[in-house]
């Protein structure tokens, strides 16, 4: 009977140990990636921006990468509109307050599958330390060797989410009463992935 046991524990261990080394770590290639994002301004036209500074890592047990587990962090102090006076005015209390909360995150809850290459993300996004969960719609581009045998992986993620839900408050308004800036932010991301292991 002690024997059998012994046999009942080792074989546990040795499936959860196997079951472990299925995963699979993939990090972002920043030089073939872009967090951007985009907002209306004026009721008439777009600005877009981006962050410069970012992390993804992603971990999966499927080749498809359902299930997948997906953390994100951006330095909020990266952001960048292509005009350094309304990038000062986005890294101010207005909006991120990039000196007292020098970082966003993203955690993933759930990656599923909704159609032929087609997800649906869900997780908890945290910004100025307020979280809220959020849904974005990804497609997977698939997945490629590259030319010096590194295994790659491509995302194209949109969403939109309400900037005033995280505490980015500035709302002028024009004289007809709409916003300079919207309160609807658009996300769309770029992500090539390199496989670690």
């Amino acid at each position: 009977m002690k024997t059998l046991k012994s046999l009942v524990f080792l074989l546990l261990v040795t499936s959860l140990i196997n079951a472990q080394s299925k995963e699979s770590v993939w990090v972002v290639d920043k030089a073939h990636s872009k967090i951007g994002f985009s907002v209306t301004h004026l009721l008439i036209s777009e600005v877009e921006g981006y962050f410069k500074d970012f992390e993804i890592k992603v971990v999966t047990d499927r080749d498809d990468f359902e299930n997948a587990k997906i953390e994100f962090t951006a330095k909020t102090a990266s952001i960048f509109t292509d005009n350094d006076r309304r990038d000062e005015h986005v890294r101010s209390d207005d909006f991120f307050n990039a000196e007292k909360f020098p970082e966003m995150k993203f955690v993933s809850k759930s990656f599923k599958k909704t159609g032929k290459n087609k997800y649906r993300l869900v997780g908890d996004l945290t910004i100025r330390d307020v979280t809220k969960q959020v849904t974005l719609d990804v497609v997977y581009n698939g997945t490629i060797k590259d030319p010096w045998g590194n295994l790659k992986a491509g995302f194209n993620v949109t969403g939109q989410l309400n900037r005033f839900d995280y505490g980015l408050k500035w709302n002028a308004l024009t004289e007809l009463g709409g916003a300079v800036v919207d309160k609807i932010v658009k996300i769309r991301i770029h992500v090539e992935l390199n496989k670690q292991s």
